[in-house]
């Protein structure tokens, strides 16, 4: 049942609105919708505009933060978090370390799985927007610090960095993981990831870096091919310690 102030997604009429259930109106072009009716509606009820256009009511996914929630930069797509997923194992035993927060999009799939997230964003301005969309998605097992990851302490399960990383960061991160553990990065470019590489060679039992590469397909009424989208986004380095 949703709850007053609750994220929403309103999808009918080739249209999707990401809303809160509040005391407001939202004006489309298929009509208004008070917002407030949302409140105590299930996923999947219908509400309807003041002109009967029809919405189907939607409780977000960590896949529509990714679309819709406020963004402080490019965050990483949907794809590229899976497979920092797959690679570390992440579970609800793990006690998760992240720094570069931005957006806040990884932290909200990794809030949903772990037991525990932590993380560090240097940026205040970055982490007041990522803080905000955690709490619009409603996890409370997630702690925002506005700081530097080189300043955290503790032992964690899976420690990951989607930042500018130098090699006293990988050397810092080592420090922080349990016997057994995983140490992920996203770097953008191989130079970063060559930092990373050589870094964790000799420190780490396991080193394994992935491009990442994803293709749509694009089918009309011509034919069948892949996307000419981009569909390189970067690089994953996995370290097992």
């Amino acid at each position: 049942m949703i709850s007053e102030n609750e994220r929403v997604l309103l999808s009918g009429e080739k249209r999707e609105f990401f809303v809160r259930a509040h005391d407001k109106e939202l004006s489309t072009d298929k009509g208004i919708i008070k917002l407030s009716e949302l409140i105590g509606m299930n996923s999947g009820d219908i509400i309807y505009t003041h002109l009967n256009k029809p919405f189907k009511v939607i409780v977000p996914r960590p896949v529509d933060y990714y679309s819709y929630a406020k963004r402080t930069g490019a965050p990483m797509p949907p794809k590229d978090i899976g497979m920092v997923i797959a690679y570390t194992g992440m579970n609800k035993k793990d006690v998760v370390l992240e720094a570069g927060t931005g957006s806040a999009v990884a932290t909200i799939y990794f809030g949903n799985i772990a037991e525990k997230v932590v993380s560090y964003e240097k940026r205040e301005e970055f982490s007041a927007v990522c803080k905000k969309n955690i709490e619009d998605a409603g996890l409370l097992n997630v702690e925002v610090i506005a700081g530097d990851i080189l300043q955290a302490e503790g032992l964690y399960d899976i420690v990951h960095l989607d930042m500018q990383i130098e090699k006293e960061h990988v050397l810092h991160a080592h420090s922080l993981l349990k016997s057994g553990g995983y140490l992920s990065t996203y770097t953008p470019f191989l130079e970063q990831t060559f930092c990373v590489m050589d870094a964790a060679e000799g420190l780490f039992s396991e080193v394994v870096c992935h491009e990442l590469i994803e293709r749509e397909i694009s089918r009309t009424e011509r034919g069948t091919r892949p996307s000419t989208r981009v569909c390189h986004t970067g690089y994953i380095t996995i370290c097992r310690k």
